[in-house]
């Protein structure tokens, strides 16, 4: 008598609308694609029968895609400010039988103008990116609308309720689940004073002065962090590359001042993060007006950048997806641009002491070198070499 098989606990989602295959992205199936918070939420809104047919339903910070796909026989818009994350739904949805235009996905940093009746919100890493979209959804509920968010207990602080309370109206609780929580809110329309402040800016100084723009979901929003710093202090000052990359560009900071510093150099920015380019391309375009060349993508690492095309990629690499710790994303910026630097290119990138970038260098490259050390920081240096494929 054959037996089922059994389910893997760690890819299918399990929830009152269903049973789902999700993968993260990067793959990696050691790591749940959702979490408790996720589980909750949908738990909740079986339970209460929110949703309708016609009903348009707007997702906020769905890191995989899990909600969005739970919910996908609904009209469902998602917006995310990581391709990544859109990428891991569009996957997930062809995977269980869906195809990638079921539900709607945003390719820039602006909200649908079309009034939403439910509003599902996951609490994103940073507070200044909810405060943001909590502003923008005062443009689009109506007075039926629904606003519900959900977290893990330890993200959702009393500062965070706050901003719900301050910002669309009287908000409420829910006992815990698994470790989440769920966040009620009561849209009060007669609460329409302010506005978002974001982008919002910094002074920054190095060759000269220049006015840093950030958008919402941007960290180190008033300084330049320090693993920055200790790579603008260590950049390559007319180095004879025409061609550099800012891999994980974020603000666009670094490859600002290495433009400035390599005046002959064609710059481009890349981030996964539509509010990384955005802000990135600002920037530039403030220092430099139409007198330089700049290409600005949002991709997934160097995706559409030829091999062998470009002299110098820096790289500041992000330790963290979401709210998980790891190296999976760095680990695939450090091979792409292996792919993509010409013979002899050089890989510049500040990172975690920690972290152990000097071995995966090693091992990528055949070579590695530190150019500078802090208390926290490296800055390491890669030659691509031919004869280390």
């Amino acid at each position: 008598m054959n037996q089922p098989l059994a389910i893997d606990k760690r890819k299918t989602l399990l929830v009152p609308q269903g049973e789902f295959e999700l993968h993260r992205n990067p793959r990696d199936d050691s790591l749940q694609a959702w979490d408790a918070a996720d589980e909750f939420l949908l738990q909740h809104l079986h339970e209460i029968q929110l949703l309708t047919r016609h009903g348009k339903v707007l997702i906020l910070n769905d890191a995989f895609g899990a909600l969005a796909l739970a919910l996908a026989d609904y009209p469902v818009y998602s917006w995310n400010d990581s391709l990544l994350a859109q990428q891991a739904l569009r996957d997930n949805l062809l995977v269980n039988g869906y195809p990638v235009e079921q539900v709607k996905t945003n390719s820039g940093i602006d909200f649908p103008s079309v009034a939403v009746d439910n509003v599902l919100i996951k609490i994103p890493k940073t507070q200044a990116l909810l405060e943001h979209q909590l502003y923008a959804l005062r443009g689009i509920l109506h007075h039926d609308s629904h606003v519900i968010a959900a977290g893990m207990a330890r993200h959702i602080h009393h500062s965070t309720l706050e901003l719900f309370e301050s910002i669309l109206g009287p908000t409420t609780t829910t006992r815990a689940f698994k470790k989440s929580r769920l966040i009620l809110v009561e849209r009060d329309h007669s609460m329409n004073e302010g506005q978002s402040p974001y982008p919002d800016s910094y002074e920054l100084v190095v060759d000269r002065r220049y006015r840093i723009v950030n958008h919402a979901s941007l960290f180190s929003r008033d300084r330049l962090d320090r693993g920055s710093r200790l790579l603008i202090e260590h950049m390559p000052v007319d180095a004879g590359y025409r061609r550099i990359v800012d891999l994980g560009c974020g603000n666009g900071v670094i490859g600002l001042i290495a433009a400035a510093m390599n005046p002959g150099a064609e710059l481009t920015f890349c981030d996964e993060s539509f509010m990384a380019i955005a802000s990135a391309e600002a920037n530039f375009r403030a220092a430099f007006a139409a007198t330089r060349r700049a290409q600005f993508k949002v991709g997934d690492c160097l995706q559409g950048i030829a091999g062998l095309s470009q002299d110098l990629v820096l790289i500041n690499p992000p330790f963290h997806q979401q709210h998980s710790v790891g190296d999976a994303v760095a680990w695939r910026m450090l091979k792409d641009a292996r792919r993509v630097l010409v013979d002899g290119g050089e890989l510049r990138l500040v990172g975690n002491r920690h972290l152990g970038y000097h071995a995966k260098l090693k091992k990528l490259f055949g070579n590695c070198e530190t150019i500078a050390s802090g208390k926290k920081y490296l800055v390491l240096r890669a030659l691509k070499r031919a004869d280390s494929e």
